[in-house]
């Protein structure tokens, strides 16, 4: 099993997908942190968030979308306190980490690197047989995930 995520300080996506006999969805959703002004609070929701479902259910390996510098520098930053913690669960329990670039994770998904979010949502809920609509957030972890099962 792959563990997707796709972090956010607010919101940190998740999707676990199985891809032993093709690939199926096992579960999405989303952590989201209250509206503290305390980091420390919000990090470590995330980090409990992230332990419950290694808890739950044991993945083989997480897949996380590689740090992308724009303009917002300060948006750049919330991100990278969630990916830490990220991190820091991955090698609380030994989970090999494998990082890809937001195009990459396009181009697997739907084909093209310049996928908008519509695009990727439409994508990863076809890929999957996922009908209902999911959160950004959990379908952007989804198809970190769905990237890694194409590349490794």
């Amino acid at each position: 099993m792959i563990l997707g995520v796709d972090p956010g300080l607010a919101k940190t996506g998740f999707g676990i997908i199985d891809d032993a006999d093709g690939i199926h969805c096992v579960r999405y959703g989303v952590i989201t942190t209250p509206p503290d002004p305390r980091l420390q609070i919000r990090v470590r929701t995330i980090f409990q968030g992230i332990q419950a479902i290694l808890d739950t259910h044991n993945p083989d390996e997480l897949a996380i979308e590689r740090l992308f510098f724009s303009r917002n520098i300060s948006s750049a930053i919330e991100v990278s306190h969630a990916r830490g913690v990220i991190l820091l669960a991955a090698a609380e329990y030994e989970i090999n980490v494998f990082e890809y670039t937001p195009n990459q994770i396009k181009q697997s998904v739907t084909g093209s690197g310049r996928a908008d979010k519509k695009q990727m949502q439409k994508m990863v809920g076809v890929l999957l047989g996922i009908d209902e609509k999911m959160p950004a957030d959990a379908a952007d972890a989804l198809a970190a995930a769905i990237c890694h099962a194409h590349i490794r």
